[in-house]
């Protein structure tokens, strides 16, 4: 005979991906923007997602662009502009001094798999911390994740 508990677990279990855990329920968030290059000490919001409350999810993809990359694949290298993702306000690790573009927008990213806690904000901006790279006039920033319902809150009605 199955007890209860046993049941609730088997069940909770079923509903999430054998391959990864993540539940079969989760929902994708897909957020970008494109905008001028910001003035120097300035910086520019290119993507913001906040998970509802209650909901975890997983940060999988980011892409970044410059006009001058787009005209020119071998440039890489964006002096004077910095590149932050933050969550809650703080740099993610290991993206915390980015100074060129990692994940190209367009050209398909490498693939990130990064837990966000309950209720957390996601933020991709780009600093202008030096006039070293002026032929730079726009940038442009994407985030793409998973997030889902805690089952640690309770059942989902």
């Amino acid at each position: 005979m199955m007890h209860a508990h046993m049941f609730k677990e088997s069940a909770a279990r079923s509903r999430v991906c054998p391959m990864c855990g993540i539940p079969a329920d989760s929902q994708y968030f897909d957020e970008s923007k494109v905008a001028a290059a910001p003035a120097v000490g300035r910086e520019v919001l290119l993507a913001h997602f906040e998970l509802p409350p209650q909901y975890c999810g997983v940060l999988e993809y980011f892409a970044q662009f410059t006009d001058a990359y787009g005209k020119d694949p071998s440039r890489i290298h964006t002096p004077g502009l910095q590149w932050l993702i933050l969550v809650n306000k703080r740099p993610l690790y290991p993206y915390t001094n980015v100074d060129r573009i990692l994940n190209p927008w367009g050209n398909g990213s490498f693939q990130v798999s990064i837990r966000l806690d309950e209720n957390s904000t996601v933020e991709f901006l780009a600093r202008r911390i030096s006039d070293n790279a002026p032929e730079v006039t726009s940038v442009g920033g994407r985030i793409i994740g998973r997030y889902w319902y805690n089952a640690a809150y309770g059942d989902v009605v």
